[in-house]
């Protein structure tokens, strides 16, 4: 069985575990790959989604071999076999397990953030996580959950060796996977994506998440779902989300090589919906247009995109007469530049991330909706493309360095200062009054 990335297989493992709907659920995931998987898994099921703190104890010469676990409130898992093997000293294990604990303890402060923990107590626990190999953090994870006083846990995983259940069928009540293939190397291989998923992903799942009433699965009260965007006689994937009090929506132009599921802008569209803001991320192009690089950086097609996106959001039941912005990334900015320049475009604000608007240079003077443009204070290049091109608008424009960033803003709290930035530009410009005057 093949994957074609977390999510997906995060919706197959959901409807396999659909038995649990009606039972008193919380579903844990294991940070980080685990989480998007657990996601979708919570939002089919209508849990409460929380993360399960546990590391992997990686030999020192070869990390990607795990030789233990360790997790929440003291739990310890060593696995005996890998540290007779690989010939790991006393003093080395110990050097890895202090160095993994304090990323144990940092993590958890920034996932959860001034959350508690689920409570746990005489509930059913669903622990996932994208796959299992040595079993040693799953492990980890079904012990803290079983010392918090849970009622039952369900171990459920996409992918594990065909002898996971001899490895650890007595740590879980039951055991839930969607495929244990004979020939098993590595969770990767069972993955067409298999990508490293960051702290902001784990963050954003998880902000979404406690935003969504519990015993609500997709569809109903809170909009979280998965849609065909249509753009002509094109049909492009998105994802749309509209809180019931939304004062306005944002439609996402992502960069070149970066999609819809694209953690960064994820993450900031969490902190807007967050702030009563609707998000639209859609995939640009079908999976056979992005096979020829040209048009990925076609920046007049993509903004032909996204203006078509944006007349079928416009339709959309609860998004009908919302003021809307665009969030641009990279050269996703340009696109939304471009969109936004022309007319009846009635675009309320654009914000850019690390954008490269000089990409829409001849559309520049034309940009009447109010800009944001933010850029990391090490992204040297594109800070003076962003100078440049902030020159040639005539629209209200300000441009803000996030110091110490670079260009995916993968520095501690670069991603959070971009949201809070953006969040601010759009809710003080997609007000409905802001609609009227930028609707003329």
């Amino acid at each position: 069985m093949l994957f074609t990335d977390r999510l997906d297989a995060g919706r197959r493992l959901a409807a396999r575990l659909e038995y649990l709907k009606d039972e008193d659920v919380v579903v844990l995931g294991l940070p980080r790959g685990g989480v998007p998987v657990a996601a979708e898994v919570a939002k089919a099921l209508g849990a409460p989604l929380d993360v399960c703190m546990v590391r992997k104890l990686g030999v020192p010469f070869q990390p990607e071999l795990g030789m233990g676990a360790i997790g929440e409130d003291g739990v310890r898992v060593i696995n005996s076999e890998v540290v007779r093997a690989t010939g790991v000293t006393s003093e080395e294990l110990a050097q890895v397990e202090h160095r993994e604990r304090t990323v144990l303890e940092q993590r958890g402060r920034r996932y959860r953030g001034d959350r508690e923990p689920v409570g746990l107590v005489g509930r059913t626990v669903v622990v996932v996580d994208d796959g299992v190999a040595t079993g040693s953090t799953a492990r980890a994870a079904c012990r803290i959950a079983r010392a918090r006083g849970v009622a039952r846990i369900v171990l459920a995983v996409p992918v594990a060796p065909s002898e996971w259940t001899e490895r650890l069928g007595g740590e879980a009540d039951e055991l839930v996977c969607l495929d244990t293939p004979r020939h098993f190397y590595a969770i990767g291989q069972f993955y067409t994506d298999f990508s490293q998923v960051d702290d902001g992903e784990v963050v954003a799942c998880l902000g979404r998440a406690a935003g969504r009433p519990h015993g609500s699965s997709t569809g109903t009260v809170l909009p979280d779902r998965e849609v065909d965007v249509s753009a002509g006689a094109v049909r492009l994937r998105g994802q749309l989300t509209v809180p019931g009090d939304a004062t306005g929506l944002v439609v996402f132009a992502h960069g070149s090589g970066s999609s819809r599921h694209s953690p960064r802008n994820r993450f900031v569209a969490a902190g807007l919906n967050r702030a009563g803001l609707g998000t639209l991320l859609f995939d640009l192009l079908t999976e056979d247009e992005e096979r020829d690089r040209a048009n990925v950086f076609d920046t007049g097609l993509l903004a032909r995109r996204l203006a078509a996106a944006t007349g079928w959001v416009r339709e959309q039941p609860g998004a009908e007469g919302l003021a809307i912005g665009y969030f641009g990334a990279s050269t996703g900015a340009a696109a939304a530049l471009c969109a936004a320049a022309q007319q009846g475009a009635r675009i309320a604000a654009v914000v850019s991330r690390g954008g490269r608007p000089d990409l829409a240079g001849p559309w520049l003077p034309s940009v009447s909706a109010p800009m944001l443009l933010i850029v990391g204070g090490h992204d040297h290049m594109v800070l003076d493309l962003n100078r440049q091109a902030q020159a040639r608008l005539f629209c209200e424009n300000r441009l803000v360095v996030v110091p110490g960033a670079t260009h995916l803003f993968e520095e501690p709290g670069a991603l959070e200062a971009v949201t809070e930035l953006a969040r601010d530009w759009f809710t003080d410009h997609l007000a409905p009054a802001a609609h009227v005057v930028a609707g003329g």
